[in-house]
Formats: C-alpha cells, sequence, structure tokens
C-alpha cells in the first residue's frame, strides 16, 4: 500500500506541474554532491544506517541500480523490484535523489548460460567469458531483446517514483575489440551504404591492390581479424563510435516513453574513451556525466579534472554536465596503488569540477566494498563503515555548497580558445606509430595551455557540427594526422581572417580516408603554413641553435626530440632550427603570417619550455589570459559566469606550501568567508586550498 501511495503522489506531482506548464527537464539550483550507492553489495543490512550518515553528511545524491540485472531478473523472465524499492523509498523518505541505472553492462549468468551467443567474440583473436562486466556483444539481437525487456520492466516500476530524478543508459560502453558474426556483418553493410555499393571506390580509396587484397564482391569482404591496411581500420574505428552511440540512443528512446518531462537520461563514460562518439551518443541527454580519476597526494594537480571538463561543455546541450564518479579514498582493481587524498583535496577537487561547468559531482562510491574486483577501491567510507576523515571533508564541502551552491550551479564560459581533438588522428598515428610512446600528443598540447591558466574549450573536430571556429581567437591543434580537405579549408580560413593556430607536425598528412596525400606536404594547408616538405626523420633529442628567434630567459630547456620534418619555407619564418651539421639546415619551428592571423607550425616534439612560449606568444598577439598568465602552476584561475549573470572566479592552489597573490579581478566577495577582495589585494590561498569570488 506504501508503494502504491508513493507512486500516486508521484503522479499527481508531475500532472500539477505538467498543468502549470512546469515540464521541462530537471532544473538544478545547486550543485548535486553524492555517491553511487550499492546497499546490495554490503555483507549486512545497513540501509537505515547509510542513510543517517548520509543526512549528516550533507548528501544530496546517489546513483543506483546500474550494475545488478541478476537481482532485478534472477531468472528468465523472474522480476524483483522490491529490494529497490525498500532502497529508493527509504531515499526518498530522506530527501535524498536518486538516478537510476539501466543494468545492461552487467549481464545475468543465466543468460550468458542460455545464450554464450551474446558473449563478444574479439578482433584479436580473444573470447569473452562470464565471470567480468562489459563481455557482450552490442547488436547481438538476443543480448537486445533481453536489454529491452528489462529496461521497459524497470522503467514501468519506476518512471512515476517521486526520488527518481534521472536515468543512466548502461554505463562506460566501449566497443572493447567486438567482432561477432553480426557486428562484422554490420561493419560491411555500414561501408557499403558509404561507399554507395562501390567497390571501385573502395579498392582505389583504400588502396587495396597493395599486396592484393581486393575486394571485388561484397560476400568477400573480410572481417578485422589479421587486418593491416591502416583505411579499413580508421573506418573499423568510425564504426565502433557508431555502435556505441547507436547503442546508447536506442536505450535512450525507450526510456524516453516513459519518462516524466522533468526527469533527465545521461550516459557516463571516461576521458580516456576514444570508441564512442560523444556527440552523437549525447544527442538526446540534456545532462550527459563522465567518470573522472586522477592522481592524488603529491601528483594533485587538477589538471585531468580541467580536460574533462573542457571536453564535456562542447559535447552537452546545455553546456553543463554531470560528474558520475569519481576518486574518493584510493582506488585500482588491486592495492597496489592507494593514493587516499591529503587534507583538503577531495573538497578542493570538488570545486575544480564545478568551476569547468559541472552541476553535479559523485564519487564511487559510498562504502567500500568487502568483496567482488573492486575491493581496494575505495569509497568515501571504508571497510569499516564508520565516519573518517574523507567523510568529515565530504561533509565540510556539502554545508558549503548549502550555503552558496546557487552562486556556483549552471556555470557558462566563453573561452577564446579552441584545442582541436580528432579520434581519427589518434587511432591512425596509433596504427602507425612514430615513436614507442604517447602518439597523439593532445595531453602535450593541453598541458601548455593549463599550467599558463589559459582556458579552452575542446572540440571533437571528426564532426562536422564541431567545425564552427567563429567564436574562437585561437586555435590549438594537436597532430591532425587525419582530416577532410574542407577541415583543413576551415583551418586556412581561420588563419587569414584574423586567427591564431598552434599546430604540431604530421597534420594533413592523410586523407579522410587515412591515406597519404599524393601531394607536397602537408597538402592543403601548405599555404596556410607557408612551407613544402617532403622529408622527415626520426631523432634524438637536439639543442636549438643560441641564435633561434625561440630564445628562452633563464633554465628553460630548448630542445626538440622524436621527430622532425624538413620544411622548405616559401613564405614562412623560421622560429628554431636544431644545432646539428645535417638537420640544421633546415628549420623545425616556423611561423606564418596568412592574411591577418598567424599560423605557428611545430615540425618536431618540443621540449616543455619551448612549446610553452609558442602558446604563449600565440595567446600574446590576441591579448588572450593576460591577468591569469601572470600566475602559472600550481597556482591556477578559472572563470565563468553564474545563473545570475555574475562573474565567478576559482583560485586554486595545487601545492602543499600557501601562496599569496594579488587579486587580479575587480572587486569581488569571497564566496567561502564572505570576505571583499579588491582588485590588486594580497590574498593566501592555503595548501590543497581554493577561493572563489563572485564578482560585485
Amino acid at each position: 500500500m506504501k508503494k502504491v501511495l508513493l507512486m500516486m503522489v508521484g503522479w499527481l506531482l508531475t500532472m500539477t506541474a505538467s498543468a502549470k506548464g512546469e515540464d521541462k527537464v530537471y532544473q538544478f539550483d545547486k550543485p548535486l554532491y553524492g555517491a553511487a550507492y550499492y546497499a546490495e553489495y554490503t555483507p549486512t543490512d545497513r540501509l537505515d544506517e547509510d542513510i543517517r550518515l548520509m543526512k549528516e553528511a550533507g548528501l544530496t545524491v546517489v546513483r543506483v541500480g546500474e550494475s545488478t540485472w541478476s537481482l532485478f531478473e534472477p531468472q528468465d523472465g523472474q522480476f524483483e523490484f522490491a529490494w529497490m524499492d525498500r532502497i529508493i523509498d527509504a531515499l526518498h523518505k530522506a530527501g535524498i535523489k536518486v538516478i537510476l541505472g539501466t543494468p545492461t553492462y552487467s549481464i545475468p549468468s543465466w543468460l550468458a548460460a542460455e545464450h554464450p551467443e551474446v558473449l563478444s567474440q574479439k578482433w584479436d583473436g580473444g573470447q569473452s567469458h562470464y565471470g567480468i562486466r562489459q563481455n557482450m556483444d552490442l547488436l547481438n539481437a538476443t543480448y537486445r531483446r533481453y536489454s529491452e525487456r528489462i529496461i521497459r520492466k524497470m522503467m514501468e516500476h519506476y518512471a512515476q517514483h517521486p526520488a527518481i530524478i534521472g536515468y543512466q543508459v548502461d554505463n562506460e560502453v566501449e566497443a572493447r575489440k567486438i567482432d561477432n558474426p553480426d557486428y562484422f556483418e554490420g561493419f560491411r553493410e555500414y561501408i557499403r551504404q558509404e561507399f554507395h555499393g562501390d567497390l571501385k571506390e573502395l579498392n582505389r580509396r583504400w588502396g587495396l591492390n597493395y599486396w592484393g587484397m581486393n575486394i571485388n564482391r561484397w560476400e568477400d569482404f573480410y572481417d578485422r581479424k589479421g587486418v593491416t591496411n591502416p583505411s579499413y581500420k580508421v573506418w573499423w574505428e568510425r564504426w565502433n563510435r557508431k555502435v556505441t552511440a547507436d547503442f546508447l540512443n536506442w536505450q535512450a528512446d525507450i526510456v524516453s516513453e516513459y519518462k516524466r518531462p522533468d526527469q533527465f537520461i545521461m550516459h557516463c563514460f571516461m576521458p580516456s574513451f576514444y570508441d564512442i562518439d560523444q556527440v552523437e551518443a549525447f544527442r538526446q541527454m540534456e545532462y550527459p556525466a563522465i567518470n573522472v580519476y586522477y592522481t592524488m597526494q603529491n601528483g594533485q594537480d587538477g589538471q585531468w579534472i580541467s580536460y574533462s571538463c573542457d571536453f564535456m561543455r562542447t559535447v552537452s546541450r546545455s553546456h553543463n554536465f554531470l560528474i558520475t564518479e569519481t576518486n574518493a579514498q584510493g582506488t585500482g582493481w588491486s592495492s597496489r596503488n592507494q593514493w587516499p587524498p591529503y587534507d583538503g583535496q577531495l573538497r578542493q577537487n570538488m570545486y575544480a569540477f564545478l568551476s569547468g561547468g559541472a552541476n553535479m559531482v559523485e564519487y564511487w562510491h559510498w562504502s567500500t566494498l568487502h568483496y567482488g574486483q573492486e575491493t581496494y577501491w575505495r569509497g568515501i567510507l571504508g571497510h569499516d563503515g564508520k565516519p573518517n576523515r574523507v567523510y568529515r571533508e565530504f561533509q565540510r564541502g556539502a554545508k558549503e555548497l548549502e550555503k552558496i551552491g546557487d552562486r556556483l550551479v549552471n556555470l557558462k564560459k566563453r573561452n577564446r580558445v579552441a584545442l582541436l581533438f580528432s579520434h581519427d588522428s589518434k587511432h591512425a598515428l596509433d596504427f602507425m606509430p612514430y615513436t614507442d610512446r604517447d602518439q597523439y600528443k593532445v595531453d602535450m598540447m593541453y598541458d601548455a595551455l593549463y599550467r599558463q591558466n589559459i582556458e579552452c574549450d575542446i572540440l571533437p573536430v571528426d564532426k562536422p557540427e564541431m567545425q564552427d571556429f567563429s567564436q574562437y581567437d585561437m586555435l590549438v591543434v594537436p597532430s591532425l594526422y587525419v582530416a577532410t580537405d574542407e577541415l583543413l579549408r576551415k583551418i586556412s580560413d581561420f588563419v587569414r581572417e584574423g586567427g591564431e593556430v598552434v599546430m604540431l607536425f604530421k597534420s594533413g598528412y592523410t586523407d579522410y580516408d587515412n591515406a597519404v596525400r599524393p601531394v607536397l606536404a602537408p597538402g592543403p594547408l601548405a599555404e596556410a603554413c607557408g612551407f613544402t616538405y617532403q622529408e622527415y626523420s626520426s631523432i634524438n633529442k637536439l639543442p636549438l641553435k643560441p641564435s633561434s628567434p625561440l630564445h628562452l630567459e633563464g633554465s628553460g630547456e630548448a630542445s626538440v626530440n622524436t621527430w622532425m620534418e624538413f620544411l622548405q619555407l616559401t613564405t614562412a619564418q623560421p622560429l628554431a632550427t636544431v644545432e646539428h651539421q645535417f638537420f640544421g639546415q633546415w628549420p623545425c619551428i616556423t611561423e606564418n603570417q596568412y592574411g591577418k592571423g598567424h599560423l605557428i607550425y611545430i615540425g618536431t616534439v618540443p621540449s616543455t619550455d619551448i612549446l610553452y612560449k609558442l602558446i604563449a606568444r600565440a595567446a600574446d598577439r590576441k591579448g588572450i589570459a593576460t591577468l591569469e598568465r601572470q600566475y602559472q602552476f600550481p597556482v591556477v584561475l578559472r572563470s565563468g559566469t553564474n545563473a545570475k549573470g555574475r562573474q565567478i572566479h576559482y583560485l586554486f592552489n595545487f601545492s602543499y606550501e600557501p601562496k599569496t597573490i594579488a587579486w587580479p579581478y575587480q572587486a569581488s566577495q569571497s564566496l567561502l568567508d564572505r570576505q571583499s577582495l579588491a582588485k590588486g589585494q594580497d590574498i593566501t590561498v592555503e595548501p590543497w586550498g581554493v577561493v572563489i569570488g563572485e564578482e560585485k
């Protein structure tokens, strides 16, 4: 009866809101702060005690249900919801909001036993077995049928529950090397459609005459196992991204049939996932989500948090997003590397997420597991289930959010710099490496921005809809190895119209099919770059000539390494040349004035100091972050506009020593201690601390 009454109340509230026209998706008036919660994992029943501790901590949201299909459906067609009803009802009574997950990323044992064909076969010859999550073929019809049934059953049961503000579809989806027969057949049909059934065109563009691997009948089209052709491989990765996006949109379509207008749909991925099309996958999601894990203690620098936020804003329809998992204590699938936070670091990271536009921060997870693979992936509570140092720091942050959260929520940014991210280039460079280290140096380029306090947006430019650069003054381009002529023209036009570009080697070298352009490199970029080249070489570490324009003051390192292109200048000016009897014939870093703008091209791997100087050189010409660049890491500055139209400024100290700086902004109020901040006033940021100012 209690359950029925709750459902009726939820239905009535929904109808009342709709009658008033309040049918918008869930609106955040303050950031939500919480954790994933698995009452079903605990060795003893502690639901009441957990909720008591959650309330005392100030926790406002939990995520439940995404991992336990086997409890919702212990046998084929036998559905049990009472166990979760009790959890959600208790959370609702305590005023804690709930995000409910579809449990499709971890199939029940009976499904694997009765239908072993749902388990994935892999293109590297591997075969998935039962005993771990994410071991299924995403396109398998049987898996899809059972997944749809459990989703519908759950939505029928829970859609009207007043505690539930949103739904997570699946969890951390990736293709994970799937190559079952149906998956390959789907790829073959995808290629047939993309090439309009023209095998001659396919053979030509992919260069399949090489080694006599032409395909003359569609039934002869061979699968991914054993493939060496770079064009085939890059198209396979596009297929992976399409499958995962289609899978999430398929689930979102089902959930949308049942959810209330005030409930949202989300999915969480990790920033290191490269076989998901975030733009298409998040098409129906007002608040997409990301799971971010990072080094703490002495390694805590906020950079991975910032990178993740800068990526998420551009793929979110609302430009805000959710953090569904992040470090609470030590993490890992063993106890080998346990690095719990120093005092202050948990709170600092929470504010770092909010400074990037997050509207929710959840930890993984509430209480540490006593068994299973993630026994040592520690939650807010440890194995004893008692309040501890981390719990108390969570409590402190929650109390602060209760007071000032309305000033921090729904933060918007207008950044002047964009970093161009290319899934295709990342994969293609991995297929054809030039070094034993990282091939796609997006992290290196981002580091040069972050540590100089230059905020940016990260644009996944494989998607044409993400190729509008009109709102930016500066583009930072990691090796854009795979690109269409059209994208390269857009970058050239950006320069000609007055933009500043800093670009890494190998850009423009291959076309959309990952085939080398049969022209002088860098192909369509040659005019904007102001050079061509025919040769390149692997190199050891080499110093720059002291006479190079990139003179470094003090103790900075002026060197390059790994790779060098022999740039033959047409209109570009040399910025750096190496000290070497042979390689010194050609500049390795150039700058070209093209139209109203400039393109700095780095035809090598530069030392950190040189890269920082190149980024600063471009930023100087546009007057970008002139205030912020007065300070460098470990002092990190982040800004945005809050929902009230006020400028919000975050000053972080990512170090174990206090830092005193002059407040660089207009007169503001310090939100955490209500003190006035005058421009130029010295303020001290405590170790692992933060100061948050709202301009008056």
